[in-house]
């Protein structure tokens, strides 16, 4: 369990990092061009005003890519370009609604989806930064314009990777500790000797006192008792067998002769 964590742990740092690496390119992207960030021919934008209501919203965040070729553009194609509103040169996201081209230039007659008339100024060629892939993020965009401030890069940006580092250092030294302890003995302090010293010798104690009563006892060397005959059992079988053997010998004496 603690490794599963581990590693989800580290996938999410990684995650993380990777956020940040990306939208330290993206602001200091959009920082030297003018406001436009431009990621491997990916744009992300802001959408500022509601003249594309009801495509898009205020604080939208798309994802433009940028045009190669020109004339792939067709009628009805969202694009953004820059602009003047007021003298001042702006972004404008807005739809195509009419192509001029001529043997030298194309142009681009572009309206709002919330504008009821055309743009007074055409779109041309070299005013153009990407075409919309009909990806959007509801509401992005004011967290993109919150980290293009520097309290927002600070916040969301420096402030995590430094901790990511500063984890990363520790688990490092971690790392280091323990390859150098490896194969040594943990030192143990005087009161943890004593007891253990105490606790073996009272096991020892219990062991040798265990084994002496479970030892049989030796068995006593016992004379085998033999069996004696009465002496006067022993008598009357001699008389038994001296009797007949003098009667026989009476018996096979030769008769006298007359």
């Amino acid at each position: 369990m603690k490794k599963a964590l581990a590693v989800i742990g580290n996938v999410i740092l990684w995650l993380i990092v990777i956020f940040a690496l990306l939208i330290t390119i993206l602001v200091f992207s959009s920082t030297s061009s003018g406001g436009v960030a431009n990621l491997f021919g990916y744009i992300p934008l802001t959408i500022e005003s509601p003249s594309m209501v009801p495509t898009f919203d205020v604080g939208d965040l798309i994802i433009c890519k940028q045009i190669d070729d020109v004339n792939s553009l067709q009628v009805d194609d969202v694009i953004t370009f820059w602009t003047l509103i007021d003298g001042q040169k702006v972004k404008n996201t807005h739809r195509i609604v009419k192509i001029n081209k001529s043997e030298n230039s194309v142009s681009f007659i572009t309206r709002g989806d919330n504008n009821p008339i055309d743009d007074e100024l055409p779109a041309y060629q070299s005013e153009l930064i990407g075409k919309w892939t009909n990806v959007k993020f509801s509401g992005a965009g004011n967290v993109m314009a919150f980290l293009r401030t520097k309290l927002g890069f600070f916040v969301c940006i420096i402030i995590p990777m430094a901790l990511f580092f500063l984890f990363e250092l520790y688990k490092f030294i971690i790392t280091v500790i323990s390859v150098k302890n490896e194969g040594k003995e943990p030192q143990l302090d005087e009161e943890e000797i004593k007891r253990r010293a105490i606790e073996e010798y009272l096991a020892a104690q219990k062991a040798s006192a265990g084994d002496e009563k479970t030892a049989p006892a030796p068995e006593a060397d016992t004379p085998k008792e033999e069996k004696t005959e009465p002496a006067s059992d022993t008598a009357e079988k001699a008389e038994e067998t001296t009797e007949p053997t003098a009667e026989n010998k009476t018996n096979e004496a030769p008769p006298a002769e007359q």
